[in-house]
């Protein structure tokens, strides 16, 4: 029996999560749910998985769902405490971490003092903390199972060589909604357009983070911590189909790649299950007839991804400023406030704003988070008054 924790339930990656347990059946069960204010959704996943604890970060909306389940034989918790039960629950052998954000950080932390192994889904905590997760001893890799399909695909791919032998990483990136378009052309996109991915169907702040090409550099910055590669050794690739997931390169020359249809479903049903192969009953690849194209990354019109190379490279605190202001970033291009291409900008002028914090604590790093984000938005009314 794995008994599971899932932080992050309502989203995208949570509610795949549980169509994955329902499938693995009897002996996989939810013991703890939690996510950010939806009390009507998680009340329903509560009647349905009978977890043994409920948590809710939005403390009117964990109140609302205490009465909603009342005659559940379930804990309800709230805010940041109740976030950390469920990352630390003593009865759950797995705590899949999908919420959102950088608020995982802590969750993560939390969840590797106490001995979990944790299903990652959420690359913000390793992009900011990544460093400081390491340097106080509890990056355990043989405990942290991306979910991330990419990472998914390197870790199959690695095997139980545990990155011994690897010359390089071939990240794959579709390329987003707007591959190979100008900054010109890319001046007057929506929100809609952005929000109109070709291949996966994603949440809102991760799909405007891949039309932009940020999610792949928040995917580089993760793979640096995950798989102890320096950065000039993840390349990223740009395919369009997402059926190679991604590739490593081996110091003979081989190179493997795990394949498979753009789905989310299979890396988590491979997260859930490890060490074993437990039989999956989702759609298959068929090579037959099908193109496969590689490119190389646009890096002047898509200027993003340098962005997250760089902060990768400073190090320190700087990774932390790059998350935070590209989260104010996407939330006031969602909102009207600034324009898709003034994203990056915001983003930059934010990070040269930085003054970094080497070796950062873990106190330094929710600071930087805390001054990004006020500085993000002191800069984004500025942009606007210059247009």
């Amino acid at each position: 029996m794995k008994r599971i924790s899932i932080l992050g339930s309502t989203g995208s990656i949570g509610t795949q999560t549980l169509e994955v347990v329902e499938k693995l059946g009897e002996d996989f069960n939810v013991v703890a749910l939690a996510a950010g204010s939806d009390h009507l959704k998680l009340a329903d996943q509560v009647r349905r998985y009978k977890p043994e604890l409920a948590v809710l970060k939005d403390n009117k909306a964990a109140d609302i769902l205490a009465a909603e389940i009342y005659n559940e034989e379930c804990l309800v918790e709230a805010g940041s405490e109740g976030l950390l039960k469920a990352a630390t629950w003593p009865s759950a052998d797995i705590i899949v971490l999908a919420q959102s954000g950088a608020g995982g950080f802590e969750t993560l932390i939390a969840a590797l003092k106490n001995d979990k192994v944790v299903a990652l889904s959420n690359k913000e905590s390793l992009v900011i903390g990544g460093e400081t997760i390491e340097r106080m001893g509890l990056l355990d890799r043989d405990r942290i199972y991306p979910l991330d399909s990419e990472h998914s695909a390197i870790w199959q791919c690695i095997g139980s060589l545990s990155g011994k032998g690897v010359e390089k990483i071939y990240l794959t990136a579709s390329g987003g909604p707007f591959l190979g378009w100008t900054r010109e052309k890319m001046k007057n996109v929506t929100p809609e357009m952005a929000l109109k991915h070709p291949n996966w169907k994603m949440g809102r702040k991760i799909t405007i983070d891949s039309s932009t090409l940020m999610n792949k550099g928040l995917e580089v910055i993760e793979a640096r911590w995950l798989f102890n590669l320096p950065l000039d050794k993840i390349e990223v690739v740009v395919h369009p189909q997402s059926i190679v997931h991604s590739m490593v390169e081996f110091v003979d020359g081989s190179i493997i790649a795990q394949l498979g249809e753009p789905q989310m479903h299979l890396p988590i049903h491979y997260a859930l299950t490890y060490p074993d192969r437990v039989n999956g009953n989702y759609e298959r690849f068929n090579p037959i007839d099908r193109k496969l194209n590689f490119l190389a990354p646009d890096y002047e019109n898509f200027p993003c991804l340098g962005l997250a190379y760089s902060a990768g490279k400073s190090g320190g605190s700087m990774p932390a400023v790059l998350n935070a202001s590209n989260e104010e970033a996407v939330d006031y291009f969602l909102n009207g406030k600034i324009g898709f291409m003034e994203i990056p900008v915001l983003i930059e002028k934010t990070m040269n704003s930085h003054k970094i914090v080497q070796h950062p604590g873990v106190s330094d790093i929710i600071e930087a988070d805390r001054w990004a984000r006020q500085e993000a938005g002191r800069l984004a009314v500025e942009i606007k008054r210059g247009r």
